[in-house]
């Protein structure tokens, strides 16, 4: 029985999209979660609600 040399590939393929899907939602996190994004997003949320002047 003779091995593929692309064997294994699949998992590693995953492993590599993984760390890049965890890599982005840290930083998405981090963006979110900072104070600019925060005023923003209450702004946006408050006009469509219409308690906004």
């Amino acid at each position: 029985m003779v091995r593929s040399p692309e064997e294994g590939m699949t998992t590693a393929e995953y492993a590599v999209g993984t760390l890049a899907a965890v890599a982005f939602a840290v930083v998405l996190l981090a963006v979110v979660r900072s104070g600019a994004v925060k005023a923003a997003l209450a702004s946006v949320i408050t006009t469509a609600l219409g308690m906004g002047g």
